[in-house]
C-alpha cells in the first residue's frame, strides 16, 4: 500500500469519526442551523463559481481553500528540478557508453550522499555516482526533489480524488492555510513533513514507512 493511499484511507476514517461525533440534526438548533443554511444555499449567490453547494460548510471552506493554490507554479518549478536531474543522467549515460534506455535510480544514502543503482557493471556505477556526488547542482536539485515532489503529488491526488468524486480530504484542508501568501511551496512542505510525522507510527507502518525518495530514469513498469 502507498503512502498517499495510507494518508488518504486515514483522512477518510478521520471525516467519519468527525461526522459521528457531531450534535443530532433533530435538536433545535440544528433545525435552525439547516434552515439557515439552505436559505444561503439558495440564494443570490448559489450560483457564484467561487462556492460550491454542499451540506458541510467545512468541505467547502476546504475546495475555496483549495482553489488558491498555484498548483501549475509549484509544478513548473519541481518540473525544472525534473528535468535537470534527467538530463544529467542522461548525459552521463552518453558519457561513460551506455544504452540511452540504460534504467538508474538514484536515491540517499543516510549520511545524504547521491546512491545510484541500476543494471551496469559496478565500476561504471561508482564512477556515476561519484561524479554526481561533486557535482553540487546536481545534489542541490535532487535534495529539492526529494521534499518537493511528494508533496505536489499529495496534493495533486487529493486535489483530482475531490474533482473526481466529491471527496474531501481533512489531511489536505491541515495542509493548506488560509492566508493564501503563507501557501508557498515550501510551506505546504514543511507542514506536509509535519503532518506524515504526526499521522503515528502505526499509520506510518501500515504505509510501509516510505520517507526515502528515489529518482528513476528510464524504469519499466
Amino acid at each position: 500500500m502507498s503512502l498517499l493511499t495510507s494518508l488518504i484511507r486515514v483522512s477518510t476514517q478521520f471525516q467519519q469519526a468527525m461526522e459521528k461525533r457531531q450534535a443530532p440534526a433533530t435538536s433545535p438548533e440544528a433545525t435552525a442551523a439547516r434552515a439557515e443554511t439552505e436559505t444561503l444555499e439558495t440564494g443570490p449567490n448559489a450560483g457564484d463559481d467561487r462556492f460550491t453547494p454542499s451540506d458541510d460548510s467545512q468541505t467547502d471552506l476546504g475546495r475555496l481553500k483549495a482553489r488558491g493554490l498555484a498548483m501549475a507554479d509549484y509544478k513548473q518549478t519541481v518540473g525544472q528540478d525534473l528535468a535537470f536531474v534527467r538530463e544529467t543522467l542522461r548525459h552521463k549515460l552518453a558519457e561513460y557508453n551506455l544504452q540511452p534506455a540504460t534504467a538508474l535510480n538514484v536515491s540517499k544514502y543516510e549520511n545524504g550522499s547521491v546512491a545510484v543503482e541500476g543494471k551496469i557493471a559496478d565500476k561504471t556505477r561508482a564512477l556515476i555516482e561519484k561524479d554526481l556526488n561533486v557535482n553540487k547542482n546536481f545534489k542541490d536539485a535532487f535534495n529539492r526533489l526529494s521534499v518537493n515532489e511528494p508533496t505536489l503529488d499529495f496534493m495533486d491526488n487529493a486535489l483530482k480524488l475531490n474533482q473526481a468524486y466529491g471527496v474531501n480530504n481533512p489531511l489536505l484542508d491541515t495542509l493548506i492555510s488560509e492566508n493564501q501568501q503563507f501557501n508557498g511551496l515550501q510551506d505546504l512542505v514543511h507542514r506536509y513533513d509535519t503532518m506524515r510525522r504526526s499521522v503515528g507510527a502505526g499509520q506510518m507502518e501500515a504505509a510501509g514507512n516510505t520517507r526515502a525518495y528515489a529518482f528513476n530514469l528510464n524504469a519499466r513498469a
